[in-house]
């Protein structure tokens, strides 16, 4: 066990100039009025967040003997009822492609900012798909220390867009063997509820999902900002493959832990619709990244979606929330955010 040591609170060294790369998103001029607003408090009190291991599963046992498998396919289950994360080894993903998308990824977020916010032009991406900071942040604590290219899996399967054609083709390996992962933990969780149900084949295609390349720059006033903030996922599953930098935390039992990176291992966590469509049983955790002083981070997150038309109805009764569209899901979220600074995701579906 090792332990991980945040500050609660923001003070007067965010005030001072911090000198950035020509590649980072200016975070300090575009928020200048959120830095502005911090006055000194004083010494801050560390918070002591315990470091631990996310529950690992083998998948190679499912090749195994009959007695092996229903144990692997158990443990997947009771990880995402316990934890709503886990790690999973033998998942089929080469070494050599985790290897390339990390290489392409870090590439393109090696460019001029000035570049890379012209995405449209640079990469034929959908608008809108490179992301920085927090256009809605109120105040520093809702400002997240990082940039990312959201990318719609429809705008490079089609091999239509992405006038990058080495970033395009291996984003398009990767999702495509990464989907194939997704596929089978989702007919797994499916089965271990007793629902041997097509619902995840019909609805959640390739050309649904999301591919997000996150890159955290190293951040001179860390601890007190945060990579990204807490947050659940809007998805069925999200598989993450991170570096061995560091930074994820999440709750388990009402506390933050940190999760020791595994560089062997992908991540893999429920997401609000897999909790809604369980009926509470599998569990959509809060989830953050720390920032980094000195060293950059970079993670890649393949987001398991149905498309937006698609119905989400809890498999059991009495269901503990209505019924939804993705489409209706999606725009709640957006329209909290906008409104309040944040999500507040399920709750807004109780039955």
């Amino acid at each position: 066990m090792s332990l991980v040591y945040i500050t609660q609170d923001i003070h007067l060294s965010v005030l001072q100039p911090l000198t950035m790369d020509s590649s980072d998103p200016p975070f300090q001029e575009t928020y200048k009025a959120l830095f502005k607003k911090v006055a000194s408090k004083g010494p801050t009190t560390p918070v002591v967040v315990e470091e631990r291991d996310l529950p690992v599963i083998n998948l190679g046992r499912l090749s195994l003997s009959k007695e092996e498998r229903r144990e692997c396919k158990a443990e997947i289950a009771r990880a995402s009822r316990e934890w709503g994360f886990f790690q999973v080894l033998n998942h089929g993903i080469s070494r050599e492609i985790l290897e390339k998308m990390r290489e392409e990824q870090i590439k393109v977020f090696r460019e001029p900012f000035e570049k890379k916010s012209r995405e449209d032009k640079y990469l034929d991406f959908s608008a809108g798909s490179y992301r920085w900071g927090t256009p809605s942040a109120t105040c520093l604590q809702q400002l997240s220390w990082s940039e990312a290219f959201h990318v719609p899996l429809s705008d490079i399967i089609s091999g239509t867009r992405g006038c990058n054609s080495t970033l395009s083709s291996t984003m398009e390996q990767f999702a495509g063997t990464v989907s194939n992962l997704a596929q089978k933990l989702a007919k797994i969780l499916a089965e271990e509820l007793g629902h041997k149900s097509t619902f995840f084949m019909e609805n959640c295609l390739p050309s649904t999902c999301y591919l997000r390349m996150n890159r955290y720059p190293p951040c001179p006033i860390s601890p007190d900002m945060l990579g990204l903030m807490p947050h659940t996922d809007s998805d069925f599953l999200t598989i993450l493959h991170q570096d061995e930098v560091g930074g994820l935390q999440l709750v388990k039992d009402g506390e933050w832990i940190a999760v020791k990176p595994n560089p062997d291992a992908l991540i893999i966590n429920i997401g609000d619709l897999f909790q809604a469509w369980s009926n509470d049983v599998y569990k959509s955790v809060q989830h953050r990244v720390m920032t980094n002083s000195k060293r950059e981070r970079y993670s890649t997150a393949y987001f398991f979606c149905p498309s937006y038309d698609t119905v989400v109805e809890s498999c059991n009764w009495p269901p503990v929330y209505r019924s939804f569209s993705f489409r209706e899901f999606r725009r709640q979220v957006q329209e909290d955010v906008q409104k309040l600074g944040h999500k507040i995701g399920l709750p807004r579906f109780l039955v």
